[in-house]
């Protein structure tokens, strides 16, 4: 698959070897992270817009505030995924993109739709023109969580398209997980009696997550036979585990008002399903055409060049994403303004 890296040639721009013999994989793997990093951060912001639609207009005014100055910066991620893929491996990233482009092409329609929504419904003081613009995020804010689920679904399991039993089913999982994030993120963010009804919305999503995550897992077992040694294998039953651990611990912590852990524990969850796209995906990158990422994988040259790019660029991305969530580490007062320090 890979060569070591002769003695002779400059390691960056070697034609003939990686940089380091697992390369590819650590590319894979970094495929499967920036997927999680996107479900996990704009997770938290697709929850917020499912759980407006049961919100007042002050209390919406106030679920706006608390995520507004993070919500779009967590798209980055989504660009980001998309880049990684290219990069590392530009054969299944056209295969991938030719096959699923009407779902690709909706999910951006409800990235949109969720963005015009939350900008245009204070343009103008007209209750039937916001209460259209609030349909608007509404629907795009669990449309796109939906979508990209299917889309995850059926790109590890080789489906030829997002409709499908087993896909539709990791969709309305995702909407699930997506809405026990969003009551997670806004009981660490705001402080008011609406606390109360958000930790049962939270502890019911979660609850219907691992329900539905169970009836997905069944389903791709009947509607898969061969995917029944790997999902009893040692790594998917720790991913499991782990899965109904952080449900339980989400659910306590709910119960408790500890909101910070209650955050935590949601997030395992996102941090779990990518983890299991990554499992039932390796060693191949696109099962629908049997690549493997040893197949997939860029050249020599191109990786190598491409990691160096990424040694620099990858950590000044995180960092930025630090420096943001600390600057807006406290909680969202119902003036809809951060109260520092």
């Amino acid at each position: 698959m890979t060569e070591s890296l002769s003695a002779t040639e400059p390691a960056l721009a070697s034609t003939s070897a990686y940089l380091v013999e697992p390369l590819p994989e650590l590319w894979f793997g970094l495929v499967v992270a920036t997927f999680g990093v996107y479900l996990l951060l704009d997770g938290f912001d697709f929850g917020v817009g499912v759980l407006f639609a049961e919100a007042d207009e002050t209390e919406r005014r106030r679920f706006l505030a608390a995520f507004g100055p993070l919500w779009k910066a967590n798209e980055v991620w989504l660009v980001l995924f998309g880049t990684v893929l290219f990069a590392g491996f530009p054969a299944a990233y056209a295969a991938i993109l030719g096959r699923y482009y009407l779902a690709v092409f909706a999910l951006l329609l409800a990235l949109g739709l969720r963005g015009l929504g939350s900008k245009f419904r204070g343009e103008r003081d007209d209750e039937r023109w916001v209460r259209f613009w609030d349909r608007c995020f509404v629907v795009g804010s669990a449309a796109a969580p939906f979508l990209l689920g299917a889309f995850a679904a059926s790109w590890a399991l080789g489906e030829p398209s997002v409709v499908a039993v087993v896909p539709l089913l990791a969709g309305a999982a995702t909407v699930a997980l997506v809405t026990a994030l969003g009551a997670a993120f806004l009981c660490a963010k705001l402080e008011s009696p609406i606390r109360e009804r958000l930790v049962r919305r939270g502890r019911a999503a979660t609850a219907a997550y691992a329900a539905l995550g169970t009836v997905t897992l069944v389903a791709s077992v009947i509607r898969y036979p061969a995917l029944r040694s790997e999902i009893q294998s040692v790594p998917m039953g720790g991913l499991c585990i782990g899965t109904i651990a952080c449900a339980g611990v989400a659910v306590a912590a709910a119960t408790g008002n500890r909101y910070r852990s209650f955050a935590v524990a949601t997030a395992g969850l996102a941090v779990a399903f990518a983890a299991f796209i990554g499992v039932l995906l390796y060693p191949a990158i696109d099962p629908a055409t049997g690549t493997t990422v040893a197949d997939a994988v860029a050249a020599p040259l191109s990786l190598n060049l491409t990691t160096g790019f990424a040694v620099v660029f990858l950590p000044l991305i995180g960092s930025y994403f630090v420096v943001l969530y600390s600057l807006f580490d406290d909680p969202a007062s119902d003036s809809g303004q951060y109260q520092h320090g």
